[in-house]
């Protein structure tokens, strides 16, 4: 009788254990079914991404852009701004608008993906704003926008270029005087002016050719402001010039008084100094020379 207790009690006793583990089991499947459900649910959508036209580095007002100054960035599409320059390809991830797949997804994510697809409508073309000049500063990654950049092509643009208290004149060249066209925008000249002098003791005049300015930037020649890599010449009919308003006042008078030629500088003389020449008074005035043109012979004054 006593045996026959014993065996029931441990009857029980692995029942119990089993009816122990089923239970256990039972509850962590259940518990592990609701966090992945929850995980399935708080799953984020996917998000389409854009192109956008952001700074590479740091950019100072007034700085060129070059390739370098320029990248495309990816941009949630959904916070795309109408002012953003984007290369107008559709966002990754985005369906095609009017398809069921972009209507399922508006309405499984509440985002309308394809709409702002739509909305990126930026000028596009990164190469259009190479060679533009940066209104304000820029931070790297700061979109480009067109109210910070000026582009090469656009009104304003030689108003920026300018330097702070710089001017800009224009004054007439031709092939004769610009070193035969090979003056290029960014060169920098010295500006002699030719004038006639009576000659001493009578007999008509004399030529006299004198300095005016030096190492004077070119911002322009006719409207151009850039050379072009597979032109090395450019002729035009006026160059603009880079001056100092006093300078401005002393080309327009040796502009008025005859005519300018524009002598070429090396790019190893650049850093010198730049503006006004002294006049050079009528007593210094050492020698002359004889020119040969067209066959005939001309004097003229040459001011050291």
């Amino acid at each position: 009788m006593k045996t026959s207790r014993y065996v029931v009690l441990g009857i029980a006793a692995i029942a119990g254990i089993l009816l122990f583990f089923l239970v256990r089991g039972l509850i962590s499947g259940k518990t592990t079914t609701q966090a992945t459900a929850s995980a399935t649910v708080a799953a984020p959508p996917p998000v389409a991404v854009a192109h956008v036209l952001v700074a590479a580095r740091a950019i100072k007002a007034g700085t060129h852009l070059s390739e370098d100054d320029l990248t495309w960035q990816d941009w949630p599409a959904n916070t795309v701004n109408a002012a953003y320059i984007t290369d107008k390809s559709t966002p990754s991830g985005a369906p095609a608008a009017g398809t069921e797949e972009a209507a399922a997804k508006i309405v499984k994510t509440g985002q309308d993906v394809a709409g702002a697809a739509q909305r990126l409508i930026g000028p596009g073309a990164k190469a259009a704003y190479i060679g533009g000049v940066a209104r304000e500063d820029l931070q790297q990654g700061e979109p480009i926008l067109d109210a910070k950049i000026v582009r090469a092509d656009a009104g304003g643009f030689m108003a920026v270029m300018l330097q702070p208290g710089m001017r800009a004149i224009a004054v007439p060249v031709s092939v004769d005087n610009t070193a035969g066209g090979f003056i290029l925008p960014g060169d920098h000249v010295d500006i002699l002016v030719t004038h006639q002098i009576p000659r001493a003791g009578g007999g008509g005049n004399i030529d006299s050719v004198q300095p005016v300015l030096r190492n004077i930037r070119v911002l322009a020649i006719d409207q151009q402001v850039k050379s072009e890599n597979d032109k090395p010449n450019m002729i035009g009919a006026t160059a603009t010039l880079e001056v100092t308003p006093t300078d401005g006042q002393a080309l327009v008078l040796a502009k008025a008084s005859g005519t300018l030629s524009l002598l070429l500088r090396s790019y190893a003389d650049l850093q010198g100094p730049s503006g006004v020449v002294s006049p050079t008074p009528a007593g210094d005035i050492q020698s002359s020379v004889r020119v040969f043109r067209n066959g005939q012979t001309s004097e003229v004054l040459v001011s050291r």
